[in-house]
């Protein structure tokens, strides 16, 4: 019952985020957004973006590359998804320390492993496969948004996870897409993802700065 809820939620977001115009993080958080920002938040905000978009870049990358059975293409790829996942540890590490910083590099190992394990059960029909994939996911999302809610207060664990559950849902459509050869449906979903990305990255800031106000 727990895991068909979890796909049914993660499958309505896919769904709303395909039907529904894209609400960007200052749409969300106008207060938040009307606020002067230093050269020092603005500089947090962009890093963290950069990050964030190189996550879902080579993660697509192995997506497409493992479609079109280029597995040269899709190791050095994926070899990008794990430097970029140490880049994202060592980015908390500067701010909670270096088992913080290991701790989000485990968390976002076993969030890339999830989206593996569905996409190759995605290509091969495997839809228990899929289905398992994406219990994980779940479970995954959960343990990031309960470590990085604890590690900074403003960070509700309620808001992370619908930011994560969405994120999972434009991976899941990605692959989906992919798998169909529907490269204009593909095209739609990266745009969609790689805004929510930037509200994902632009929460993670935004919290930060309030959460260190002399650094910033």
């Amino acid at each position: 019952m727990k895991s068909n809820l979890a796909r049914t939620i993660i499958g309505l977001t896919v769904l709303l985020l395909t039907a529904l115009p894209y609400a960007s993080a200052a749409e969300m958080a106008p207060a938040a957004a009307e606020a002067p920002m230093s050269m020092k938040a603005v500089d947090l905000r962009l890093t963290l973006r950069t990050l964030w978009v190189g996550h879902i870049f080579w993660v697509r990358n192995v997506v497409i590359a493992t479609h079109s059975h280029d597995m040269k293409a899709a190791k050095a790829s994926e070899e990008m998804v794990v430097k970029n996942a140490k880049d994202i540890g060592g980015a908390v590490a500067s701010f909670y320390g270096q088992e913080a910083g290991d701790k989000m590099f485990n968390l976002l190992a076993g969030h890339y492993g999830a989206v593996k394990e569905y996409m190759n059960a995605t290509f091969k029909g495997d839809k228990k496969g899929a289905a398992a994939a994406t219990d994980k996911a779940t479970k995954n999302a959960e343990e990031i948004a309960a470590f990085l809610s604890s590690a900074n207060p403003y960070l509700p664990k309620d808001t992370l996870m619908s930011l994560l559950s969405a994120h999972y849902g434009h991976h899941m459509a990605q692959i989906n897409a992919v798998q169909a050869k529907d490269w204009s449906g593909e095209a739609s979903n990266w745009i969609a993802m790689r805004k929510h990305i930037d509200s994902i990255a632009d929460a993670l800031s935004s919290a930060l700065v309030k959460q260190y106000p002399g650094k910033f």
